[in-house]
């Protein structure tokens, strides 16, 4: 399978020469639990979106954009993920693309009075879908980076993951097909704590250091990754 990653953001400057970039995160997590090939289109840099005709399946990547911006890829991303939706394209969306998935799926997102969500969050798992082959666990933790939230559910969408400060931190879309995550099972922890350092002074003193302590957590990163896996697997289209 050809897995088309959509990217949205660029890792901020002052670190951005000590890690890689958000679509080689995506294919390194990836490429531990299947075996894809891997295109890139870079919406951020002034790349044209492709025709969903064309794309086998697609990942949307965390963006520091919010879904109401006024950033000129926007509206034609929004209008591809429709366009994709109709065309039965399996589509992933993280973090940023997790928003623009419910925004443009009938959802409705803003920036949450609740506050940044930070560090290792975790999530109780409301429902597994049949992709999912494990065992279904109880609970999901995974890094977080986050202030905008989906606060209207989509029509069709399924929860399955949730928390008191995430309602809907993970959605299923059967009939789109899509799936979407709020979390970030892409991030390694050194860049988590990086990001979270970086951002301290708008984050604030006591939340980073939750933050950053919370990283001593186990997380499920691998876990959601077979989930996105299985997800591509069972949604795979006929060519």
């Amino acid at each position: 399978m050809k897995l088309t990653i959509i990217e949205t953001g660029l890792v901020p400057e002052p670190i951005r020469g000590d890690f890689e970039d958000y679509p080689a995160m995506f294919r390194h997590m990836m490429s531990g639990v299947g075996t894809y090939d891997f295109d890139t289109v870079s919406v951020v840099k002034g790349e044209a979106l492709p025709d969903p005709d064309n794309v086998e399946a697609v990942l949307i990547t965390g963006s520091p954009a919010g879904v109401y911006d006024d950033e000129a890829w926007i509206g034609p991303m929004i209008d591809f993920i429709r366009a994709g939706a109709g065309a039965g394209v399996p589509q992933i969306g993280i973090c940023f693309g997790h928003q623009i998935l419910a925004e443009a799926l009938g959802g409705k997102v803003v920036k949450s009075d609740k506050g940044w969500g930070v560090g290792r969050h975790t999530y109780d798992v409301v429902t597994c879908p049949a992709f999912v082959t494990e065992t279904c666990p109880p609970a999901i933790s995974a890094a977080v980076s986050h202030q905008d939230q989906v606060v209207s559910l989509p029509p069709g969408a399924e929860i399955i993951a949730a928390s008191d400060f995430t309602p809907y931190a993970g959605l299923y879309y059967p009939d789109a097909p899509a799936l979407s995550f709020q979390c970030h099972p892409e991030f390694a922890d050194a860049y988590s704590a990086a990001l979270y350092s970086l951002r301290r002074p708008r984050i604030g003193e006591t939340l980073t250091d939750q933050a950053l302590e919370s990283l001593e957590i186990e997380g499920d990163h691998t876990r959601l990754a077979r989930w996105m896996a299985g997800f591509l697997a069972a949604h795979q289209r006929a060519r």
